[in-house]
């Protein structure tokens, strides 16, 4: 995937027609640096891009406590639909969205995980014997994978997966009470899969690694807890594949730090740490099926319009 971003007279920002910024920097011979500087200082004070980046940041920091999520696969679509009124380019608006989706998690991993491990749900065990697998896988989807799939592959993927979690969560099937969890390498090699899988679709493993603890017969509060702590390996390793491969494929867009739009990431960063501990609170308050619905809930919806966006491009 090759992305081409051109100056251009007028740019159309926000639903907002900007100044004619190209060309007095174009006559003038100033680098076209300082046409990104100005773009950028425009998309990071206007209140259209801040308000609904903050209130994002606010919704995914609260569930990333409150489910152990990450808040990924809630802003993955929000930003999708933001970036793309933003004018980005339709062949880089899913990437960016995902990846910068998986970034915020490396913060509000730690917001959530410092109030979880105040109630010592965390099964610390779990996370050491995990965490390896995380790396490797997370590095290999986004280092190398996520950069090679279309936009309609990566929204169907995201789509599919998504509502696959959902369903698998509200259909309630008890594991068998003899279950556990695997061994070092078992529980490795299921964190591979994990990382893996999460970093195609920028969300910080809850929606596989709470199932899958759950299935091995580990309590839906513990589950939720050491998700979140499992938040930030995914999130790290993924970051870096997600720089590096797109170092090459984005950076004529500004903002761009490999596929990650930095801008939209400080803003969801500056209000998600805000409100994780919150959510983590309200894990150990709510009875385990209400966590079950809304989990399963919000998984439905947001497979829906990521359905939405792959039948969009699909079409074009």
């Amino acid at each position: 995937m090759t992305v081409q971003w051109i100056r251009c007279e007028h740019l159309i920002f926000f639903g907002q027609a900007l100044p004619n910024l190209s060309s007095p920097l174009r006559d003038s011979g100033v680098s076209g640096h300082l046409f990104q500087v100005a773009f950028l200082l425009r998309a990071m004070t206007d209140p259209l891009v801040l308000l609904p980046l903050s209130f994002l940041g606010l919704i995914g920091g609260f569930l990333a406590g409150l489910l152990g999520i990450g808040g990924g696969m809630l802003l993955v679509p929000f930003l999708t639909m933001l970036f793309t009124w933003q004018g980005m380019p339709a062949d880089l608006v899913v990437h960016a969205a995902i990846a910068t989706s998986m970034t915020s998690i490396l913060f509000t991993s730690i917001s959530s995980v410092r109030a979880h491990q105040q109630r010592g749900t965390i099964k610390w065990r779990i996370v050491a014997a995990m965490a390896p697998g995380i790396i490797v896988g997370g590095l290999l989807s986004g280092g190398a994978v996520f950069a090679a799939l279309s936009t309609l592959w990566l929204s169907l993927f995201f789509a599919l997966f998504v509502g696959y979690s959902g369903w698998s969560m509200l259909r309630n099937k008890k594991p068998k009470p003899t279950r556990q969890m695997p061994g070092v390498v078992g529980t490795s090699a299921a964190g591979a899969g994990i990382g893996f899988l999460s970093g195609l679709v920028g969300a910080g493993g809850g929606f596989l690694s709470v199932p899958f603890m759950v299935w091995c017969n580990v309590a839906l509060h513990n589950a939720v807890s050491t998700s979140a702590a499992l938040g930030f390996p995914i999130a790290l390793a993924n970051s870096v594949g997600y720089i590096v491969s797109g170092l090459n494929e984005a950076q004529t867009y500004p903002g761009m730090l490999g596929f990650i739009y930095w801008p939209a990431l400080l803003a969801l960063v500056c209000t998600s740490v805000l409100t994780a501990p919150l959510g983590a609170r309200m894990a150990h308050r709510l009875p385990v099926q209400t966590l079950k619905r809304v989990f399963a809930a919000l998984l439905f919806a947001l497979a829906a319009y990521m359905l939405f966006k792959a039948w969009q491009t699909w079409t074009v």
